[in-house]
């Protein structure tokens, strides 16, 4: 078994499709509601696979925070790429390969949209680091 964390993006991945890049405060709040079941109901079927490991959503709202010096933590939001704008979520699947890690991807990017249509989202996934070695002198 390995991990994988797939990750849901706000601003898509490479190439969006038409009609499927309208952001979320712009749906109908019934297209909303389907959006979330299909959420829970993807939660629940990793579950029963004994897949899942955690998916949350996050807010869009959010702070950089960068040490530089002793006391003194400044707040920036730039000039960084801002993950407020980039993450949406995330599942963590403990899975048997690859392949099966896309295959959930693959699903995940089918969540319905704006008028019900599939998203179409990139979904990015990344194997979680297993174990670090330990160094010995």
């Amino acid at each position: 078994m390995a991990k994988y964390l797939l990750l849901k993006h706000y601003r898509g991945g490479p190439q969006l499709l038409p009609g499927c890049d309208a952001p979320m405060d712009q749906w109908a709040p019934e297209e909303i509601s389907a959006h979330l079941t299909f959420m829970a109901d993807m939660a629940e079927d990793l579950t029963r696979r004994g897949e899942l490991v955690d998916a949350q959503g996050v807010s869009p709202e959010g702070t950089f925070v960068r040490y530089d010096g002793e006391g003194r933590p400044p707040v920036t939001d730039g000039p960084f790429a801002e993950t407020k704008d980039l993450i949406a979520g995330w599942v963590v699947i403990d899975v048997e390969s690859q392949e099966r890690a896309y295959e959930a991807a693959a699903h995940l990017s089918s969540a319905p949209g704006q008028g019900g249509r599939p998203l179409h989202e990139w979904i990015e996934v990344r194997p979680v680091l297993g174990e670090m070695p330990m160094v010995i002198e």
